[in-house]
């Protein structure tokens, strides 16, 4: 069985084609920038060589078209046809208090998937706008919605709820949700056999670090806290989301900008994070590439970001009640040696010590960038959250 993967985040689509005969990636491919000038398609077919398609690609939709014309190219296409993929396992963000587990998509599921837009408005509407392209050019294919949600309903209510009446968590849902759960969990579980333990027996802190990062505790093999929230704006500084801040700032916002609901939301989820504080862009290999030529607040941002990551890390092992590894995954996590540096220089106290000249290495694999005799182990994982999708799809469509 033929599984098609697709994972569309903020500015990028992640997809692959995997046999699960035997868990084999067919084709991978990731399409980066959209909606950024240098957007770039990179497609590569299993044993053959890697094709770069660069053209404007302003949106989600637009991107998917360009993923399934590469799959069936006759020059490095790997499938004659669309009827070759056997399902579609969609990566879904948000799944609210509606979705607690994997579903096959209907009408009604793609309504309500739709209908939470407003708790992720960033990506959202791109999981949606990926669903339909696949049912317009796929009609008959089964789909299947995998929810970055899920890895984090083992939260207590202590880690979950928030200081507002109870009254309107009942009514409206509004609690700490938390995402890249799928994320999460795969790393962990890989960090916890490179450590050579059973994960019920480890604590560990997940660094997910891209356009979207979050940071999440794991205590036992069960997510406890992590520092998105309602929505995927919470928590560290991003590429275009402010991040936590206090929520006194959004009326006044709205009164000094002559902003509504809907203005100051879009304002603090794309117009802000390390774009609107760099003045840059929202890339951070574009920010790093600005800091070294000397402009002071594209190193602001950077130097903020690696704080807040540091932050939470401390945070979490006070939670925990300690950690036995710190894991770096996601784009910035797994290529931006100076971004790990920052984010664990100064965390000595508990344990950690780095050997920089692992650290400076460009990851493509597993790794442990700690020294021997650290206490906690620091691992870098590139992670496979497409794998764990089509796991999910398949079991749903058999």
């Amino acid at each position: 069985m033929k599984i098609f993967v697709v994972n569309c985040g903020s500015s990028s689509i992640k997809y692959q084609l995997i046999d699960m005969k035997d868990e084999s990636v067919i084709a991978k491919g990731l399409v980066e920038r959209i909606g950024i000038e240098g957007s770039v398609l990179t497609h590569t077919p299993a044993g053959k060589d890697k094709v770069r398609l660069e053209s404007a690609i302003p949106d989600h939709v637009d991107g998917i078209k360009k993923v399934l014309a590469a799959l069936v190219d006759p020059n490095y296409g790997v499938i004659k046809s669309m009827d070759e993929i056997d399902a579609v396992g969609h990566r879904v963000v948000h799944g609210g208090e509606i979705f607690n587990e994997s579903v096959v998509i209907t009408d009604e599921v793609l309504k309500q998937i739709e209908d939470l837009s407003d708790m992720a408005p960033l990506h959202q509407p791109a999981n949606v706008s990926g669903i339909r392209a696949c049912q317009k050019l796929m009609p008959n294919t089964p789909q299947v919605a995998v929810f970055d949600t899920a890895f984090h309903q083992t939260m207590p209510p202590v880690a979950y709820m928030f200081g507002v009446k109870y009254e309107e968590y009942k009514e409206f849902g509004i609690r700490k949700y938390g995402f890249h759960g799928t994320s999460h969990k795969y790393v962990s579980g890989v960090a916890a056999a490179m450590l050579g333990k059973d994960i019920k027996d480890t604590k560990i802190i997940t660094c997910h670090l891209g356009n979207g990062s979050s940071i999440t505790a794991i205590d036992g093999g069960k997510s406890v806290d992590t520092s998105m929230g309602f929505t995927p704006l919470d928590g560290v500084l991003m590429g275009t989301r402010t991040g936590s801040i206090d929520p006194a700032v959004v009326p006044v916002l709205m009164q000094k900008k002559g902003l509504d609901a809907a203005g100051v939301d879009k304002y603090m989820n794309k117009e802000c994070g390390v774009l609107g504080v760099s003045g840059v862009s929202s890339d951070f290999r574009d920010l790093e590439d600005a800091a070294a030529k000397g402009n002071e607040r594209a190193q602001l941002a950077l130097d903020m970001f690696c704080y807040q990551v540091k932050r939470y890390i401390g945070a979490y092992a006070a939670a925990m009640g300690g950690v036995d590894a710190i894991v770096f995954t996601a784009g910035v996590g797994e290529h931006q040696w100076d971004v790990r540096k920052a984010s664990t220089d100064g965390l000595e106290f508990l344990g950690v010590k780095v050997d920089q000249e692992k650290n400076r290495k460009n990851f493509g694999e597993e790794e442990i960038i700690s020294t021997p005799d650290s206490r906690v182990k620091v691992v870098v994982v590139p992670t496979d959250e497409e794998l764990l999708i089509a796991s999910d799809t398949l079991d749903l469509v058999k």
